[in-house]
């Protein structure tokens, strides 16, 4: 029979109330075993006031009682309120003592998949005290359970378990298995305490506490976390136990002591703060006595930005290390993309309405290689100081005008003069690097006319620049000279089309678009051979730059133009979605007259047209991802630039990357990156319910880097990883070259418990998701395409 009971409360609404009480209890113990990095919390014990509204239905196929007495439900009874749903043969409640009683086969379950099953369960409602006797839980967003020989609530805020198991893998005979002699749990505290904790894997124990806290929440608590082992080939084998204090809950700190087998005792530390106006990271890492060079080492980085008084804004970014060889033997700590040019750069800025002031200093630190053999590294300049002020903002007429001045002192990174390849450069009669002051200005007006298909913006423009040099300039029509001008305007006309149709592509409705640009430049020509280079390069040659109208990044070096860059792109987009489905396109620029301004004050550029730049990408497939770019010279008649990428993606960890960078007389390079299915099953099957399958797979990953013009492999990556369903182990080897003569080696070693935590070397997952384009974990959904 089916009851549906009203809110207003009765014996049978007070029984429902209980069970559900012992759920919501019950949820965030399980949780808080091995809740994954990431999970939401569970709701707080007592936090069941949202409920206590909802309607309670109770089915029984018999359902009797007495007023004041009790009500006792039999036979196949369910009891349902909102979310959370109680099943057994039996339940009873006794109003005089306020306590529910459950028996045989008795469940909570909840709508998400969680799970508390057992013979019996007893509960006084009001006070929420009782147990739950031999219980099985299983946790859904986990996918792993276990067992308890009894479940005990000390109130709303206090629950105890003993003989506490926990596993994803079949519980009749799992592979690994954390149990754990007694866990008390204080909501009011947000803490739980295991005593007897084991972890075994294959019946072997890996990791024991005689007695360890942990969170019931989301929110950090102080104590050890996981040993972190590493091994590498300069190193050796270092093994680090970190430890993390929650000093307040906008501050905190991790200490990290590290042993080394061939370096020493070392220590690292990482400290956090938030305010409400202020946030920052400090990470220092300390090695007093590096047993293999003698030295003491180390690296200090920061990140702190805010807001000072006045709506003014600060930031800090800066690394250093102690030595230049650091980098190759600590790589994990230098995390810049620059690995040998480390810059500490402090900005102060005030935004007022449209203009914004700003103040910097911006220094480096160059790791020159320690083998005086190799190639000197070319270091930026220092900036001590850089204070500035620009503003965009429109003016009267539809106009729009910009305007940027700096001052700058440029100087020499600490010890750049000093390093002997510079020296035997200045004893072989090339002058030393001009340092210097420079005070330039960059204005603009423009008129954009723009609308949905078309677009014209004429512009006309001026880069102007003063500088005061601490020597004379070396060479040169400025030769002598400590005090120079210069002021060079510029004019250009940028106009875009857009066009579009309906078609049809092999049964598919598409639209597809004709996206044509023209840009004229005119820029005078000004003579700037002599002047110094403090921070312009010439900009790299693709889709973006070619519609630029200067060749030079950064202000000392204006190139001088009468040119057209003309181009079209045609894009294919999904008529339903509007995802991009095919790119093509092509550009050139077309030169009136001869270039004066060149490379590093090189010959004239005589040539009338520049090299030809096609582009082009396409994922018509979902398994197919294609991507070129191509660079084809007049004057050589050959390609002179390319870069041609392809990738495979499908379901299973399946994704095959094939990529083949050119640039005529520098580099050739063939890039292959793989994960692939080796040997057994096509993915993982998991049970619904009470763990997964353990049928096991094995799986290959990794990523080749050879260059052709040096016939030799100048890094690599391989791993084999092996599922079993509720444990995942990768082996990896990394390795990575420093130089033309040297190169760093490690080795990665993971085992990830599926629910619970990785134990390992060197982070091989992360190592291989930031290698291995399309790369996906073995835990993420099988069925699904590795991300483009």
């Amino acid at each position: 029979m089916s009851l549906p009971v009203a809110p207003p409360v009765s014996g049978v609404r007070r029984l429902c109330a209980g069970a559900l009480l012992v759920a919501v209890a019950w949820a965030p113990a399980a949780w808080a075993q091995v809740r994954p990095a990431g999970a939401a919390s569970a709701p707080a014990a007592g936090s069941s006031g949202s409920l206590k509204d909802q309607p309670v239905h109770v089915e029984a196929d018999a359902i009797e009682g007495r007023p004041d007495q009790g009500v006792t439900a039999t036979g196949d009874v369910k009891l349902r309120q909102g979310p959370m749903t109680l099943t057994a043969d039996r339940v009873s409640y006794d109003q005089p003592t306020d306590t529910a009683r459950g028996s045989g086969n008795v469940r909570l379950a909840t709508d998400d998949g969680n799970w508390l099953s057992g013979p019996e369960v007893q509960i006084a409602v009001h006070q929420f005290e009782g147990f739950f006797s031999s219980p099985e839980y299983f946790i859904a967003p986990t996918r792993a359970g276990g067992r308890a020989s009894r479940w005990d609530f000390h109130g709303r805020d206090h629950a105890e378990a003993r003989d506490l198991t926990y596993t994803s893998c079949n519980r009749d005979d799992p592979e690994w298995l954390l149990t754990a002699d007694h866990v008390e749990l204080d909501f009011e505290k947000n803490e739980g305490r295991a005593r007897g904790a084991v972890l075994r894997f294959y019946d072997v124990p890996i990791l024991a506490a005689p007695t360890f806290t942990f969170p019931l929440s989301d929110d950090r608590k102080s104590g050890w976390l996981p040993p972190s082992p590493t091994l590498d080939s300069k190193g050796g084998f270092q093994f680090a136990m970190p430890y993390y204090w929650n000093i307040a809950p906008n501050r905190d700190m991790t200490l990290v002591p590290v042993i080394s087998a061939k370096r020493g005792v070392g220590l690292e530390s990482e400290f956090r703060y938030l305010q409400p106006a202020h946030e920052g990271i400090v990470r220092l890492h300390s090695l007093p006595n590096d047993a293999l060079t003698g030295d003491s080492r180390g690296a200090l980085r920061l990140l702190l930005e805010g807001a000072l008084p006045g709506d003014t804004l600060y930031k800090l970014d800066g690394l250093r290390v102690s030595d230049n060889d650091y980098w190759k033997d600590f790589p994990r700590n230098v995390a810049s993309l620059t690995p040998r040019l480390l810059g500490t750069d402090l900005t102060i800025s005030r935004h007022f309405e449209r203009w914004t002031p700003y103040a910097r200093i911006k220094t480096w630190q160059v790791l020159q290689d320690s083998d005086l053999s190799e190639p000197l590294l070319v270091a930026p300049y220092d900036r001590l100081p850089q204070v500035g002020v620009r503003t965009v903002q429109p003016i009267p007429g539809g106009l729009q005008f910009g305007f940027e001045t700096e001052y700058n002192r440029f100087a020499n990174p600490h010890g750049y003069m000093g390093d002997p390849r510079v020296q035997e450069l200045i004893a072989a009669g090339v002058a030393p690097r001009a340092t210097g002051e420079r005070v330039h200005a960059l204005g603009s007006v423009s008129w954009p006319y723009l609308t949905p298909g078309w677009s014209f913006v004429p512009k006309f423009g001026v880069n102007a620049a003063s500088y005061q040099l601490d020597q004379p300039i070396a060479n040169g029509p400025y030769q002598g000279q400590t005090k120079v001008s210069r002021a060079i305007p510029s004019f250009s006309l940028d106009s875009a089309w857009t066009f579009e149709r309906d078609a049809d592509w092999f049964g598919r409705d598409v639209r597809q678009t004709l996206e044509p640009r023209v840009l004229y430049v005119r820029t005078a020509y000004r003579q700037q051979a002599g002047l110094p280079n403090f921070d312009s390069a010439v900009r790299d040659f693709n889709v973006d730059s070619i519609y630029t109208e200067n060749a030079f990044s950064g202000v000392d070096r204006v190139s001088d133009a009468n040119q057209v860059t003309a181009g079209v792109t045609t894009r294919v987009l999904d008529a339903q979605t509007g995802a991009e489905n095919v790119r093509l396109g092509i550009a050139q620029r077309v030169l009136f007259s001869d270039q004066r301004v060149a490379p590093d004050d090189g010959d004239t550029i005589t040539q009338s047209v520049s090299d030809v730049l096609l582009f082009g990408s396409s994922n018509l497939s979902k398994r197919w991802y294609l991507d070129a770019a191509l660079q084809y010279s007049h004057d050589l008649r050959r390609m002179v630039r390319s870069v041609v990428g392809a990738r495979y993606t499908a379901p299973d960890y399946r994704t095959v990357g094939l990529a083949y960078r050119y640039k005529a007389g520098e580099t050739e390079q063939v890039d292959f990156s793989w994960q692939w299915p080796l040997y057994g099953p096509a993915r993982r099957e998991r049970l619904s319910g009470t763990g997964t399958s353990c049928g096991g797979g094995w799986y290959t990953a990794g990523r080749v880097n050879y260059s052709m013009l040096e016939s030799r492999v100048t890094e690599a990556v391989a791993a084999v990883e092996y599922d079993s369903g509720c444990w995942v182990g990768r082996v990896l080897a990394r390795r990575q070259s420093t130089s033309t003569r040297e190169a760093t080696t490690q080795v990665g070693l993971e085992v990830e418990f599926v629910g619970l935590s990785r134990l390992g070397t060197n982070n091989p997952t992360k190592v291989l998701k930031d290698n291995i384009p399309g790369y996906r974990p073995l835990r993420d959904d099988p069925d699904a395409p590795a991300a483009p």
